[in-house]
């Protein structure tokens, strides 16, 4: 027997020998080992508008653009967002609700929905920004989770448009991440997190927006606790 095959076979040995008892094994190290004490914040004692607050503070120190309303003046306010955005081909996911679109339709000057079903990325990337809706938000981090539902859309429509104008509804923010997974104990395989337009630094410090999603975030949080 060559050397090679020798210590080939040495190590197997030692692999076998190691895990023949490998269940007696793991069971005498819990016992010796407590679990860790997990004695981090994991629920927020702020009041419902301090939580918003918290929230909306969060997304403007990333130079996202953040207005309140009601859920009966949704439809007006995506429309004076659009139209002041100066956008006019946006995409949305096929599960938005159609009131959401109907206002702006009929009142901003040259206006496209155009609804993903299944669109190409070459058509997405022409598009100047899209609108979705979104799972969770998180207010000590500021940030935005999608689920990627039929209202969230596909992970490509929130990463290929310059600009995302995001609806959230006010009960949809939790104070704390851990908040966040006990809402959803099993989150989906893709989960994206937005905490403000895409940017980021060089070795320099040098600040560029855009890299790896949209560079401008407008957020509608409704009020609706």
């Amino acid at each position: 027997m060559s050397a090679v095959a020798n210590s080939r076979e040495q190590i197997l040995e030692r692999i076998c020998s190691a895990t023949r008892n490998s269940a007696a094994m793991a069971k005498h190290v819990s016992e010796l080992h407590e679990a860790p004490a997990r004695d981090y914040v994991r629920r927020g004692e702020l009041t419902v508008r301090a939580r918003h607050e918290r929230f909306i503070e969060r997304l403007r120190e990333y130079d996202a653009e953040v207005v309140e309303c009601t859920p009966d003046e949704l439809p007006v306010a995506i429309t004076a967002v659009v139209e002041a955005s100066g956008k006019r081909k946006l995409v949305v996911p096929p599960g938005v609700p159609n009131a959401w679109l109907v206002e702006a339709a009929w009142k901003v000057n040259g206006l496209e929905w155009k609804i993903d079903h299944e669109l190409e990325a070459s058509e997405i990337e022409e598009a100047e920004g899209v609108l979705t809706a979104a799972f969770c938000g998180v207010a000590d981090s500021g940030t935005i989770v999608l689920h990627h539902t039929a209202a969230e859309g596909r992970r490509v429509l929130t990463l290929l448009p310059d600009w995302h104008l995001c609806v959230l509804r006010a009960s949809q923010v939790v104070e704390t991440l851990p908040e966040y997974f006990a809402r959803c104990e099993k989150p989906p395989a893709l989960v994206t997190w937005i905490s403000g337009p895409s940017a980021t630094a060089d070795i320099e410090m040098t600040r560029i927006k855009g890299v790896h999603g949209p560079r401008f975030l407008n957020v509608i949080l409704v009020n609706d606790d």
